[in-house]
């Protein structure tokens, strides 16, 4: 019996995540932060935002994170691309990470992309 092994999120910032980018494939596992927007508890859709960028998290298979608009999430999970290109990420797991300075983690995200980048060079010459 074959298993599907489930793949790491790779880190994306919110205003990365356009129809263009290369992370916005339908099933993508990604890692997304964000400040929460608003939080429907109905139908268990979260609205994350970083800059300008927003982003609609299905967080209906999440238990015991408590919602609070306001505050820093990050989530691990898989995108789902809608028939009008809007993207919609199930949540496998998150959490709150307030306290995070959101401009930091931008560059440290550059600095590891191009530490990737370098190290990725070096190995194939």
């Amino acid at each position: 019996m074959a298993s599907r092994a489930i793949k790491p999120g790779s880190l994306v910032t919110l205003p990365e995540l356009q129809p263009s980018s290369e992370f916005f494939k339908e099933g993508a596992s990604l890692r997304v932060t964000g400040k929460l927007q608003e939080y429907s508890v109905e139908t268990a859709i979260a609205v994350i935002a970083d800059q300008s960028a927003t982003l609609k998290i299905d967080t209906q298979h999440l238990r015991e994170l408590s919602f609070r608009v306001g505050s820093i999430f990050q989530f691990i999970g898989e995108l789902h691309i809608q028939p009008n290109n809007e993207a919609i990420l199930q949540a496998r797991t998150g959490r709150n990470v307030d306290g995070i300075d959101l401009d930091l983690y931008h560059q440290s995200l550059q600095l590891v992309r191009q530490f990737q980048a370098e190290h990725m060079n070096r190995s194939t010459t």
